[in-house]
Parts: structure tokens; C-alpha cells; sequence
């Protein structure tokens, strides 16, 4: 979600709220409605604590998710950047073409990819540059005893590599179920309802209150949806690791794969 989504979601949740308010002072006036406060007022106690309950595990759950996608990405990082290194056991030909493919990846996905990805779409072109990674590794060429060890190693960080972005561009598709969002939207309706029929013999503070209470339960919303999907929207993980494993290969030597 955009900033002006979170904004409209906000709005229209405190304008629908003080909209039921009125519609209900209107119908059914705070005199007759105060006579039944006792049970209003308990009604309301359970059924927001109940919500509040249910947000806080979503928004938990949530960013719990958002935490797993960013230290996942990380591990991709790392694992491009011990391929860097893993290549040195490597022969000379077979080694420049692995870390210059590593530094085509972590380009590619700074690049193409992460921008992608912010668009809800997929992109194979570092697909391909892992596949090119099997091809070269695979090779077949007289190898030492320390070679062999590398090559291991080389052949490890690959299959890493490929596994940890399948877990991103999972991360990337999933999201909460609709059942669960259904909860929410009506748990929101039903507690702001709640609080609207309790009868108060101020209407100032009594609007204040659901005012308060629609705001606060229209940020929770839009902060769930918001990191809901952990490479889209305002809030999303960035790909720092990435763009730290291109310091590496350029502090280090020479950016073998720029051009």
C-alpha cells in the first residue's frame, strides 16, 4: 500500500465511524440508549478486548513474516558472497567466470529483480545467471585435491543461492488468508458499532472516543496490509545485503562481471 492508501484507509474508517455515530444519535437518541449502558458498556469491554487480542496476533504474525523475508534475503547475500570467495580454490578460468557470474547476481537482483518485485512482478534473469553458475561449476576439467574441496564448497553456496531465492519469491506471493482479513474488517465494524451505542451524556468526548478508537483500529489495519507483503509498499525490505556484497567485490578486486 501507498502512503495516500494508508490515508484513504485511515479517512474513511473515522468518517465511516462518525458517520454510523450520528446516523445512530439520530435514531436513537443518547436518553434511551444511556438506559442500557450496563450492558453497552460490557459489550464494549469484551468485544475490544477480544479485537484488540486478534490485531495484536495479526500484526505480530505479520511482522514476524516481514523479519523472516529480510534475514532470508540476507542469507542469499551471504551466500553470494562466499561463492566470491569459495572460487578462489577454484582453476583460474572456472574461478573468473564464477565470481564474475557472482557479481552479475547480486547486480541483477539490485537491479532488476528487487524493483520487480516491488511491482508484484517476476523476473528470470537471475535465474539464468544461476543456471550459468551449475553450468560452469559442473564443467568438466582435471582437478587437485584442494580443488576438489573448492569446488565442493562452490557447488554448496550454489545450491544455497538457488534455495534462499525461492524462499524470497515465495515471501513475495504470500500473504494473509482472505478469510482472515474478513475477521478484521468485521471485528473493526463491530467494535466501532459497539462503541457508538453507548449513551453518553457528553457528545463531544463521546465522538473523541470513537474518533480514537477508529483511528487507532485504521493504523493497525494499514499497518498490517502494509507489511504484509515484505517486498511491497511503504514498508519493505531493501536489499542491503546485495547492495553490500557489490562493496565487497568492488573493495576487494576488480568488478569482475562489470562491463
Amino acid at each position: 500500500m501507498t502512503t495516500f492508501d494508508n490515508w484513504v484507509l485511515v479517512s474513511a474508517t473515522i468518517a465511516g465511524s462518525l458517520l454510523g455515530w450520528g446516523l445512530l444519535r439520530k435514531w436513537w437518541p443518547a436518553d434511551q440508549r444511556r438506559e442500557h449502558n450496563d450492558i453497552t458498556g460490557w459489550q464494549v469491554s469484551v468485544l475490544g478486548t477480544t479485537y484488540a487480542v486478534i490485531v495484536g496476533f495479526m500484526l505480530f504474525a505479520a511482522w514476524a513474516d516481514f523479519r523472516t523475508a529480510d534475514q532470508n534475503s540476507d542469507i542469499e547475500a551471504s551466500c553470494v558472497i562466499n561463492l566470491y570467495w569459495a572460487a578462489s580454490g577454484l582453476p583460474e578460468g572456472q574461478r573468473d567466470e564464477i565470481r564474475s557470474l557472482a557479481y552479475d547476481y547480486a547486480k541483477t537482483i539490485v537491479t532488476r529483480e528487487w524493483p520487480a518485485m516491488a511491482r508484484g512482478e517476476v523476473t528470470h534473469d537471475a535465474s539464468q545467471i544461476v543456471q550459468r553458475m551449475w553450468s560452469t561449476a559442473a564443467a568438466a576439467q582435471p582437478l587437485t585435491s584442494s580443488q576438489e574441496v573448492g569446488l565442493a564448497q562452490v557447488m554448496t553456496e550454489i545450491s544455497s543461492i538457488a534455495k534462499h531465492r525461492r524462499i524470497r519469491q515465495l515471501q513475495n506471493e504470500t500473504t494473509l488468508p482472505a478469510i482472515l482479513w474478513i475477521v478484521l474488517i468485521v471485528g473493526a465494524v463491530i467494535t466501532l458499532l459497539s462503541a457508538c451505542m453507548f449513551g453518553s451524556q457528553k457528545p463531544f468526548l463521546h465522538m473523541l472516543q470513537v474518533t480514537t478508537l477508529a483511528l487507532m483500529i485504521s493504523l493497525s489495519l494499514a499497518a498490517i496490509a502494509d507489511i504484509n507483503r515484505p517486498f511491497r509498499g511503504q514498508v519493505h525490505v531493501l536489499p542491503t545485503g546485495f547492495e553490500n556484497a557489490l562493496r565487497v567485490f568492488h573493495r576487494y578486486g576488480p568488478a569482475p562481471g562489470e562491463r
